[in-house]
């Protein structure tokens, strides 16, 4: 009862601080339990609106931001979604709760421990059925399933990578964290019906880097 009552203080916050706007999207961070995805060490802060380490130098982001994002990527049921970061699949298992079962979302990792945690993660829920990881370079998006209706990408990027705009379907949308190591601003990212972007930026983010081709250019073992 009271990891519930905490959980549920954590939603009414994110309510009225303007996070959470739709009740599909509060509907799925009460279903879909933060708690299940953050190391045991950090339990008891699960529902604080910070974020935390998951390990590999990663972490799982704030419930304010995983919040935020998901309503600006404005998803619908049955969408097929590229994500960026899996990390430790809490994004991934709510876009996964949000598209149901007619959706499907790819999630791409470049550390394998960490994507084979999320899946874990997943499957203890049932949100493992219409989802699809991959390990590997994110920075390149996944040529296989586009196009996408939406992208979301989960670490900070210097530059838009270049397949958002091959691999993203008109009238799509793409979200990710733009700037350099030390500051970045969500960039939203609109395809119109004739394939035409427009991209426009909305609040400053930290994120970790995004290693990659198309992203930051160095180790693994730098990030750590």
């Amino acid at each position: 009862m009271e990891s519930f009552n905490k959980k549920m203080s954590l939603i009414n916050y994110l309510k009225n601080s303007g996070f959470i706007k739709t009740k599909k999207v509060e509907e799925a961070l009460i279903n879909v339990d933060r708690a299940n995805f953050v190391l045991s060490q950090y339990l008891s802060e699960a529902y604080e609106d910070k974020p935390l380490p998951i390990g590999y130098g990663q972490t799982i982001s704030a419930p304010s931001i995983v919040a935020y994002m998901t309503e600006l990527l404005e998803v619908n049921e049955g969408n097929k979604i590229l994500e960026i970061g899996t990390g430790s699949g809490y994004q991934t298992a709510i876009l996964s709760y949000l598209v149901k079962e007619k959706g499907l979302i790819v999630s791409i990792e470049r550390i394998k421990e960490l994507s084979e945690m999320a899946y874990k993660n997943l499957e203890r829920l049932g949100l493992h059925k219409n989802v699809k990881l991959i390990v590997g370079d994110g920075s390149l998006g996944y040529e296989e399933e586009k196009p996408y209706d939406r992208i979301i990408i989960t670490a900070a990027t210097p530059v838009v990578p270049k397949f958002i705009n091959m691999q993203l379907k008109n009238n799509g949308i793409a979200i990710l964290p733009l700037g350099t190591l030390e500051e970045q601003k969500l960039a939203i990212i609109r395809k119109d019906e004739f394939g035409n972007i427009e991209l426009r930026y909305d609040i400053s983010v930290i994120f970790v880097p995004l290693i990659g081709y198309e992203g930051f250019k160095f180790g693994k073992e730098e990030t750590n």
